[in-house]
């Protein structure tokens, strides 16, 4: 089944009409055996029905929509070719990678073992990175990385890893996935899962507004790709969001200014008395919150959906996480790659020597799963009230990218956007505290209300915390 078809069947609404959806163009952008655009833009065209669903209870209007694959392909890029800086020289140049994601990609890929298996350990952020080595007995290099992993066996490791609490997994071929009892599990259950986890009376949307989501107050409480794109595909619809870290937390700088176009940032750290009060006050006249924790992080610290369901009624929910709702993975965390090795992306892309995909293709499509979940509990809370507990997943994205079926013409794509495409969506951002900026814009269109991002992409914790 499309993607786009799959996701039309998770709204409570008919099937919008033949004309009002125009996904055009085909892949390969990327050298991938996936059908990694046109994936990309189902989940993106689906996003806009379910805004145009929110526009239509705030109007009584729908509007036309329109995805090119190209394009939506690109957004899966993030900032190694879609992000410009101005050089003094007056010209935009890409910009720089850094040190740290190179590190990272150097490292973080499969591995053989001592079965003749493969394994991949995830070596973002500096403590979970050291989690890893310690595990290993090995230092932060390649050659180092390759020669710890070769001494053991695959299943040994994965277990080793998540005993620590770092993360790494098993290269699965997909037939293995689908039978392990994780796979089976994610299998069982819907892409994005919605569930009604209290009544309450129905709450329309705010009244006028230029946007589906204009007035939507929106708590970003995630770092690091999935979880912020999330929330800026609901900026993008005209949300007021708020992130909140704290100074302490790691971030990867590259990560954080190509995923908060459109937001405030704050710092509060709920882990202490007063900052946590201060949470749950602004939590309190939430309409979303959105979050991407180590699953139960957030009820250990009293803000689990069931604890915002009663301290707001008619919250929405949104849980981003690696291995999805439950099974024997469920409390475990991850990332992209961990992802893309479990459930077989890895083997399909390499063959006998697996490989990661060009891109991160499940960071991306599982935010705007995330998003549409939240637009489509939003419309379900406007009707009939309740509050909603919406789960997305890096393996379910990764599972749904793989149901599309595989090309097999695309040793000649040409890896990004010509410069004609790429202006066509880019939005220039000057005086940014990373300069000035021009980056791949929003890339659905729609007739009435354009996806856009309002105000100047902030440094972290700029704003208060406030409303």
């Amino acid at each position: 089944m499309p993607a786009f078809d799959e996701l039309m069947t998770l709204r409570d609404a008919p099937r919008p009409a033949a004309d009002e959806v125009a996904i055009t163009g085909s892949d390969p952008l990327f050298a991938s055996p996936f059908r990694i655009g046109e994936t990309l833009a189902d989940a993106l065209a689906a996003r806009a029905v379910a805004a145009n669903d929110l526009w239509e209870l705030r109007t009584g209007r729908r509007q036309k929509i329109a995805v090119s694959v190209r394009a939506a392909a690109a957004t899966a890029l993030g900032g190694e070719d879609m992000t410009l800086i101005r050089a003094e020289d007056g010209e935009y140049r890409p910009a720089p990678l850094s040190p740290a994601v190179e590190h990272m990609v150097a490292l973080t890929q499969p591995w053989p073992t001592a079965d003749g298996r493969w394994f991949l350990p995830h070596f973002n952020l500096p403590h979970l990175e050291r989690r890893v080595l310690d595990v290993l007995g090995c230092e932060a290099t390649p050659s180092s990385v390759e020669a710890a992993v070769a001494k053991w066996k695959a299943d040994d490791l994965e277990d080793a890893i998540a005993a620590v609490g770092a993360c790494g997994g098993v290269v699965h071929p997909p037939e293995e996935w689908l039978a392990h009892p994780h796979g089976v599990y994610l299998a069982s259950r819907p892409v994005v899962e919605i569930t009604k986890i209290a009544d309450s009376a129905p709450s329309p949307l705010p009244e006028g507004g230029a946007s589906p989501l204009s007035d939507v107050r929106v708590l970003d409480l995630t770092r690091i790709l999935a979880g912020p794109t999330a929330a800026l595909s609901l900026a993008e619809h005209g949300a007021n969001v708020l992130m909140v870290t704290a100074p302490h937390l790691p971030q990867v700088a590259p990560f954080v200014r190509d995923t908060s176009h459109g937001k405030r940032s704050t710092y509060l750290d709920y882990s202490t008395v007063d900052d946590s009060a201060r949470l749950r006050s602004l939590a309190s006249t939430a309409d979303v919150f959105v979050e991407g924790y180590r699953p139960g992080r957030m009820s250990a610290h009293g803000f689990g959906p069931e604890d915002l369901a009663a301290l707001r009624p008619g919250i929405v929910y949104v849980s981003v996480n690696c291995f999805g709702s439950g099974g024997p993975f469920g409390m475990r965390a991850g990332w992209d790659q961990v992802a893309q090795a479990v459930t077989g992306a890895c083997v399909i892309q390499g063959g006998d020597r697996p490989q990661l995909t060009p891109v991160y293709l499940c960071d991306f499509l599982t935010g705007f799963l995330g998003s549409y979940g939240a637009m489509l509990a939003l419309a379900r809370r406007a009707r009939e009230g309740g509050s909603y507990h919406v789960q997305v997943s890096l393996c379910q994205s990764s599972m749904l990218l793989q149901r599309q079926g595989l090309l097999t013409d695309y040793a000649d794509a040409p890896g990004r956007l010509s410069s004609e495409e790429f202006e066509r969506y880019a939005v220039s951002d000057e005086g940014t505290i990373y300069g000035d900026l021009k980056s791949l814009g929003p890339v659905i269109r729609m007739s009435e209300t354009p996806s856009r991002w309002a105000g100047t992409t902030p440094q972290l914790g700029s704003s208060r915390p406030e409303w």
